[in-house]
């Protein structure tokens, strides 16, 4: 994604027409500045997020110290106002704002409390257009185990280091940011480790600046879009391993240093789960992919290219199985169903944890390794309850559910036995390519559910699965 431009080309006239970055007079015509919201409207975190603009990249510099945790950064957003703008938010939490400009001038600044963390609002010297594409940089500081307003995104490990998981509202305590789900930009990161240390990030490693002091700035770049929730960057004592998929796609991963040759096959698994999940998705959404395996974080979480795993999963089970192989491809799935098409609130969410949760148990299913007709039985027969409770799949109370997770992979079961294997598999292939780099709704799933069976009924039955009350039957009605 190309850096903002001070001039707005358009084909209407057939000529370049240029945009006034900042406001003209207040009473010109049809220009009527205000304030961008502190929220979008998320029916589960309706403060989360900004309105006024969207930004096209983020462009972050970060200079940790591990063991201390104290940090130096600055974050540059290229942004495109969606309104007449005099001012606008962005989400942070827990940092030290030290100035913000807007177009390289001073902006004023106001810091207050919000519902998720705090509210930095900025006041350009002028007023923006709608239209006008702008950049704001915002340096700062801070540690990273300062006290926060809300949740924090900091993951420490006993190396002295860090790893970011930031899902769902944590990414405003590593930057100021707009932080939600519907807002996607391409990102470059500079990284900042010490001697003895590397550094990680989404996407791919694009070079190294070696400094005298032994430490190392790591440039990394994401040319495709992401949401902030899925920023995954790290400062740990690790070890890259390298190798590519069956189609040649660039893989690295991090694993603890001095533990390499316990976790080298199991990395080396990721091709064979790649192919697998390419058989039925199409290719792979991104041009880098890997694990990182931290002592630092307990669960699993699907960032970017760049997948955060505990270092508690690599057991085997009690029949000498290495079922963590379900999570790996759970996680690996959702670079599909959720990094690639995202969401575009969180109140979608089944749209991520249903396909991943599906994928990882057919996976186990296709190995003896369990049977997904038993998780599913399993899951609906107390999912009457959790819908009461919870809420159903497609309309939770919150996130983090049952509802969402395997009632989402209940729903899309469901949908398999009533249209037959070979609709559903169209659905979900077809699915990842017809919207990727693109958010979405359950809407989108139901209309295009529709569109490629050709069933005008799977309307009705998908909206009694995603937000009925109780379950509808759970039958097979076609082969």
């Amino acid at each position: 994604m190309s850096t903002s431009r001070r001039t707005l080309l358009t084909a209407a006239t057939g000529a370049a027409v240029t945009v006034p970055l900042f406001g003209a007079p207040a009473h010109a015509a049809g220009f009527d500045p205000r304030p961008g919201s502190d929220g979008v409207g998320d029916p589960l975190f309706p403060t989360l997020g900004n309105g006024g603009y969207q930004v096209d990249h983020y462009d972050l510099t970060f200079d940790f110290t591990p063991a201390t945790y104290d940090f130096t950064a600055s974050v540059t957003l290229h942004a495109r106002a969606t309104h007449d703008l005099s001012a606008f938010n962005l989400d942070t939490d827990g940092h030290t704002i030290d100035s913000v400009t807007v177009e390289g001038r001073q902006a004023r600044t106001a810091l207050t409390l919000g519902q998720s963390g705090q509210e930095l609002t900025v006041t350009p010297q002028a007023p923006l257009h709608k239209g006008a594409p702008f950049t704001t940089t915002v340096r700062y500081h801070g540690n990273g185990k300062a006290l926060r307003a809300g949740l924090t995104g900091w993951r420490f490990g006993t190396d002295g280091g860090f790893a970011s998981a930031v899902q769902s509202s944590r990414a405003d305590t590593f930057l100021p940011c707009n932080d939600t789900p519907s807002d996607k930009a391409t990102w470059a990161f500079h990284i900042t480790a010490p001697k003895g240390y590397v550094a990680a990030a989404n996407g791919e490693l694009t070079g190294k600046d070696r400094s005298g002091d032994g430490s190392t700035v790591w440039h990394f770049a994401l040319r495709e879009r992401m949401p902030t929730e899925l920023l995954g960057i790290a400062v740990v004592k690790g070890t890259y391993l390298y190798g590519s998929s069956h189609t040649g796609l660039p893989l690295r991963h991090i694993v603890p240093q001095g533990r390499e040759d316990f976790y080298a096959p199991i990395v080396a698994r990721t091709p064979d789960h790649l192919a697998w999940l390419e058989a039925k998705f199409g290719p792979y959404p991104f041009s880098v992919y890997g694990v990182h395996i931290y002592d630092g974080y307990t669960d699993a979480l699907e960032n970017t290219t760049l997948t955060l795993m505990g270092t508690n999963w690599f057991k085997d089970d009690a029949a000498g199985h290495p079922t963590y192989e379900n999570t790996m491809v759970h996680e690996l799935t959702h670079q599909w169903f959720g990094d690639s098409v995202t969401p575009h609130d969180w109140q979608q969410a089944w749209l991520n944890e249903g396909p991943a949760v599906y994928y990882a148990a057919l996976y186990s299913e296709e190995r003896g390794w369990s049977r997904m007709a038993d998780k599913m039985q399993a899951t609906y027969e107390k999912l009457d309850a959790i819908r009461a409770s919870d809420g159903p799949p497609g309309l939770p109370k919150a996130l983090g559910g049952t509802n969402i997770y395997d009632g989402g992979a209940l729903v899309l079961y469901a949908l398999r036995l009533h249209v037959g294997q070979k609709k559903f598999d169209r659905v979900m292939g077809l699915w990842p390519r017809r919207f990727k780099d693109r958010t979405v709704t359950s809407e989108d799933f139901i209309r295009h559910a529709v569109e490629v069976t050709g069933e005008r009924g799977v309307d009705r039955f998908l909206r009694d699965w995603l937000f009925g009350v109780r379950n509808p039957p759970l039958t097979e009605v076609a082969d």
